[in-house]
């Protein structure tokens, strides 16, 4: 495993530790906004999207019925949590957190870190909860967050996307991260934290797909229980993920023809057999240059590239960690925590929006992006493996 694996998380989380040893009740962002009051914002903050859209978001609790929680069966049918980001009327909706206090209190005790909750319970989001939506269709985009973290860890992401015209689901998966509110049964533990090796990492991702799956059942089949459902072009759906979401969402693909592309963001991949090219279905593979390099740690990138037969990318960050294609590494860029031989975290998030996006519009919305043509000047820190063909 490389020493930047996990590099996104320590230093956040040294970078919290800190401030609280010097006294201090909550994090001081590099540069947040400014109040009604003409103050500066100390709270951390994510970037601020990059479109035009005001960005609401609509929580959905969904059980399955058909399948026993696969980590704890004494628990009954497999549950879901999905936080529905959409386009929305601006000045409508009232600001929705980042995650609550005991949900981050959650997280950071799973981590086995001891610092204030609110450093992230009160990070400042651009989300509008119960925001009036705006009039058309748009494309889905569902993403699975990586093993023990939250679905809230994509939100920068899932913002950026919905200002830009996107319907995105981010799904989270019963007792597989610490931090998740479900309804009557509260914060749910991470179960699953301890459980996942080399020999279960397989039925994991396999799990996830059918979460995803039935995800989609749910919104884009012949009734959903999302009030907004005529938000979403069924037509147009995709799949991202992060680490065993990733991994999960290639899993997806390999058996569900109704999604159309599919990103991988530093996750292993499963073997899904013959249907793992895809059937020619595009796909976005982005990585940490240490463990996902042609002939790196992670060997499933090289076999499931050969076996991928449409449109393929696959892309490598220049100095970035594992959680670097989540808000992780923009909060601890924030707190004057980056790695000084590493990616920092601003342009890790700039990056990680940047393609997705280009990706998710290339293949839902036929715009054409030179961003996949090869290196650019603009973007050293993108090495592409492979040559584009």
């Amino acid at each position: 495993m490389s020493t930047r694996r996990r590099g996104a998380v320590a230093v956040l989380l040294a970078g919290a530790v800190a401030l609280t040893a010097c006294g201090s009740g909550t994090a001081v962002a590099a540069s947040g906004p400014a109040d009604r009051g003409g103050k500066r914002d100390t709270r951390l903050a994510l970037p601020a999207p990059t479109g035009a859209y005001a960005v609401g978001r609509d929580a959905l609790h969904l059980v399955d019925k058909a399948r026993r929680d696969p980590w704890v069966p004494e628990a009954g049918a497999r549950e879901l949590m999905v936080s529905l980001y959409y386009p929305a009327r601006k000045a409508t909706g009232t600001p929705a957190p980042y995650m609550s206090t005991e949900g981050a209190r959650a997280f950071l005790k799973e981590m086995k870190v001891e610092l204030p909750a609110e450093v992230l319970s009160t990070t400042r989001t651009h989300v509008f909860a119960g925001a009036r939506a705006r009039s058309g269709t748009y494309p889905l985009v569902v993403l699975s967050p990586g093993f023990r973290t939250p679905g809230a860890v994509l939100t920068g992401l899932a913002e950026d996307l919905t200002s830009r015209g996107y319907v995105v689901a981010v799904v989270d998966h019963a007792y597989e991260a610490a931090g998740v509110t479900f309804p009557g049964k509260g914060v749910l533990p991470c179960a699953a934290c301890g459980r996942i090796g080399p020999t279960t990492f397989r039925p994991a991702a396999e799990g996830r797909a059918k979460d995803l799956r039935f995800v989609l059942d749910r919104l884009i089949g012949k009734t959903s229980p999302w009030k907004h459902a005529d938000l979403v072009d069924k037509g147009r759906v995709a799949l991202g993920g992060h680490s065993l979401g990733g991994a999960a969402a290639a899993a997806t693909m390999a058996r569900d023809p109704r999604v159309r592309a599919g990103v991988n963001m530093d996750g292993p991949f499963v073997d899904s057999g013959e249907e793992s090219g895809l059937s020619g279905r595009p796909f976005l593979m982005m990585g940490t240059e240490a463990d996902h390099s042609p002939g790196g740690e992670d060997g499933s990138w090289d076999v499931i590239w050969k076996r991928l037969d449409g449109w393929k990318r696959w892309l490598t960050l220049s100095g970035a960690d594992h959680f670097a294609f989540t808000d992780l590494a923009p909060l601890a860029g924030q707190l004057g925590e980056d790695d000084p031989e590493g990616l920092p975290g601003r342009r890790a998030a700039e990056i990680t929006r940047d393609y997705t996006r280009a990706f998710f519009d290339a293949w839902l919305r036929h715009r054409h992006t030179r961003l996949f043509d090869g290196p650019s000047a603009a973007n050293p820190e993108v090495v592409f493996p492979h040559t584009p063909r």
